[in-house]
């Protein structure tokens, strides 16, 4: 591969469990790389999502224990990996996927994701091994959202439909278990909804 990887994506996104971000703590995690098209530079198989081993005793926010509470479950369980081995996964998938992390910065691949400086914050505090795996940009497709929606040239794109997700994200195949709150459906879903802003907001 070409020696800069900051022609590629690292689509990511974190679950969690309050919004308060200074006391949430990881319950998921999905990365899922494409180049700057939107194709992925591998197959499914190798997307990652895993839940993140919440401490013993941790509290969750009264939202997440009533939208996610078989994420808390899995989270809780013994065999979740800890965020430490997370951290060392997600690199472990970068590497496998791109080759060796490259000594400059600027030719590191980018983040990518909706609304991505919440899961920017979250890896800061606890995957500082794959944050550094990273450029030092990202790419929210939030900023493309907010333009979209002040252009008032159409809808907002909504990811709860799944006709509209499948539309935009041609050839792929959704998670079998299609709902929010799941990290790599959100991450699908940012992808396909940078397709819908892509032929909308940037063309010609």
């Amino acid at each position: 591969m070409n020696s800069s990887q900051s022609h590629y994506l690292v689509w990511f996104d974190t679950e969690y469990t309050t919004l308060e971000l200074d006391e949430a703590r990881l319950l998921q995690v999905a990365l899922v790389v494409t180049d700057m098209q939107g194709h992925r530079v591998s197959s499914p198989e190798n997307d990652l999502v895993t839940p993140v081993r919440l401490p013993p005793h941790t509290l969750v926010s009264d939202f997440v224990a009533k939208e996610c509470p078989d994420l808390v479950l899995k989270a809780r369980a013994d065999e979740a990996p800890t965020v430490e081995v997370v951290d060392t996964m997600l690199v472990a998938r970068l590497e496998s996927l791109l080759g060796p992390m490259p000594a400059k910065i600027k030719d590191r691949p980018i983040l990518a994701g909706n609304t991505i400086h919440a899961d920017w914050w979250m890896a800061r505090r606890f995957l500082p091994k794959f944050l550094a795996r990273l450029h030092y940009r990202n790419l929210d497709v939030s900023s493309l959202k907010i333009l979209w929606l002040d252009s008032k040239r159409g809808p907002e794109f909504d990811k709860e439909d799944i006709s509209l997700l499948r539309q935009y994200l041609s050839g792929w195949t959704l998670p079998e278990q299609t709902r929010r709150h799941d990290a790599l459906f959100d991450v699908m879903a940012s992808i396909a909804e940078l397709n819908y802003y892509r032929g909308k907001l940037l063309v010609q």
